[in-house]
């Protein structure tokens, strides 16, 4: 069996429990429930200190283009809500210029690739097992004209796709899959058993897949995170030794308690499709991890991943083989290289015994991403934290963070410290903080002006800021849909989500995609579509 012991210069330090349950967003945010329902307004920025007035409260807020104004980006929004089978492209003036349309929901994210192409993960109608946010299992491929090119299943009682994918430079796609793992494997790994739900767990695995078009695809990588655990529970399990002495381990205990899950917000997700009609609880805390974003920088050849779960950020080298993915040597990643074992984290060093409660920066994030070469802020790794809490209630904000990487290609760590920075390089949020916060999914991406492009998620928003934080765009999607469940019938009304939108992007004028197109806004527009629509329990 595996063992790790410390390392004679580390003194041995207990894996103390991340924070969960005392912050009332916090466990429903990894979930994907939206708690709040935000206004619009001008906003701030921690690098600024700008700010303005909040704007109306959600419930009360017009449909469509807001605000356009002057340093606004040129170009088009893509995105899918996540009761439609639709895909929309948007101008600047929020009028629909090109849509796609499939049999399927969404799972999570869409891809505009250079030829025009729209790449869909979609939710698989019946899945066995694996009954949690964000499930998927297949991924589509349509022309501009909206032909299917391309189609791949990964769904069955052993592994489920889901949530995101990420488009590679040499046309593979890295995607995120569910494995399945009794509760004697759980048990011999280390698993505590009081966070053993009876089905046992889902770990992740990222593949790196190979499309054989016009269906199917080839695993040609892969990483699983059941090769890289960590755990000081029972020193008879595989695994065994102290996490803070191996950061670049998973404490398979990290997580620290199983989830408390409010029925009536079970019930909402159901509504969304975003998990079956027949998952409980108990599916839910099968999640080890529930990894809702990838990314991958060429540059560096290296993998990031969020993690909300454990409420961290995760970077992976990809430089390895597969057999040097399952081990811990090997690969670009520094100091000789790591193997799979984890080149870096952020956002909650209690999972890995090396801070206090106070120490953690991330609440239910998603949307990890590195910020391109030649943008303000290349290298820089950007994400949408969900679930922050505050004195007037629960916010979300938009965190850039530097990381530590040396010109050796490593990332530094203290002896006996937590990875850096301590804070965010720049951060966004509302004014009143409250007015801006989306409890699940959501997103941002940095633009080539310098400024960035969120999608909060919940309500179907989306808003331009710039550094300084004044919004300079901003649409609130008018479309929706009533994509039917597998026996016919069409989702349950889900109250204030009824827009909801995983993540948007932005496609820029000089897209390789768009050349040629016509984009001349559709005449007539498509009708505004609302899915089904009732007052929650508080009456909004």
């Amino acid at each position: 069996m595996k063992k790790f012991r410390n390392h004679e210069d580390h003194k041995p330090r207990t894996c103390r429990k991340r924070l969960t349950g005392s912050k009332a967003l916090l466990g429903l945010a990894l979930l994907g429930i939206c708690i709040t329902l935000p206004g619009c307004g001008r906003s701030t920025s921690t690098k600024s200190g700008s700010a303005g007035e909040a704007g109306d409260a959600a419930a009360e807020a017009p449909r469509g283009l807001r605000v356009k104004n002057a340093g606004a980006t040129p170009g088009y929004v893509l995105f899918s809500p996540l009761l439609s089978g639709t895909t929309y492209v948007i101008d600047e003036d929020g009028q629909v210029v090109h849509s796609w349309e499939s049999d399927y929901a969404p799972s999570g994210s869409v891809y505009f690739r250079e030829n025009g192409n729209l790449i869909r993960t979609v939710r698989e109608p019946v899945v066995e097992i694996f009954k949690g946010g964000g499930q998927g299992g297949r991924v589509q491929e349509f022309t501009w004209d909206g032909e299917l090119v391309w189609e791949f299943v990964h769904a069955s009682a052993d592994h489920l796709l889901h949530h995101d994918i990420e488009p590679l430079p040499n046309g593979n796609f890295l995607v995120i899959s569910w494995e399945k793992k009794t509760v004697e494997e759980a048990r011999q790994a280390g698993r505590r058993p009081e966070l053993l739900p009876e089905a046992g767990l889902w770990p992740d695995m990222i593949l790196e897949i190979e499309p054989t078009r016009p269906e199917g695809a080839r695993v040609v990588w892969e990483w699983h995170l059941w090769d890289h655990l960590i755990q000081d529970h029972d020193p008879e399990a595989e695994n065994y030794g102290d996490p803070a002495a191996w950061p670049w381990r998973i404490n398979i205990n990290g997580d620290g308690k199983l989830q408390e899950i409010d029925p009536a917000e079970l019930e909402r997700l159901k509504a969304l499709g975003y998990v079956p009609d027949d998952a409980d609880a108990e599916d839910l805390n099968s999640d080890l991890l529930h990894t809702n974003a990838v990314a991958y920088n060429a540059e560096l050849d290296q993998i990031v991943v969020s993690t909300p779960r454990f409420n961290e950020i995760w970077v992976i080298d990809h430089s390895t083989t597969t057999q040097q993915a399952a081990g811990s040597s090997g690969g670009r990643g520094g100091r000789g290289g790591r193997g799979g074992d984890l080149l870096y984290r952020w956002g909650n060093p209690r999972t890995y015994g090396r801070g206090a409660e106070s120490d953690q920066k991330l609440f239910g994030q998603h949307d990890v991403r590195w910020v391109r070469g030649g943008l303000p802020g290349a290298g820089h790794l950007t994400v949408f934290n969900n679930g922050l809490e505050g004195p007037e209630g629960n916010y979300s904000a938009i965190f850039e963070i530097a990381t530590p990487l040396t010109s050796e290609g490593h990332y530094e760590l203290p002896e006996s410290g937590a990875f850096g920075p301590s804070e965010p390089v720049w951060s966004y949020t509302a004014p009143d903080k409250v007015s801006f916060s989306s409890g699940f999914i959501s997103g941002a991406e940095r633009l080539a002006n310098g400024n960035t492009l969120i999608c909060s998620g919940a309500q179907g928003r989306f808003l331009e800021v710039t550094p300084d934080g004044e919004i300079v765009w901003e649409y609130w999607t008018l479309y929706s849909g009533n994509i039917q469940t597998p026996d016919g019938s069409t989702p349950h009304p889900v109250g204030n989500n009824t827009y909801a939108v995983f993540r948007a992007t932005k496609i820029p004028p000089d897209h390789p995609g768009l050349s040629g197109r016509d984009l001349k806004p559709l005449d007539p527009q498509p009708a505004p579509v609302k899915g089904p629509e009732v007052p929650d329990e508080t009456g909004q």
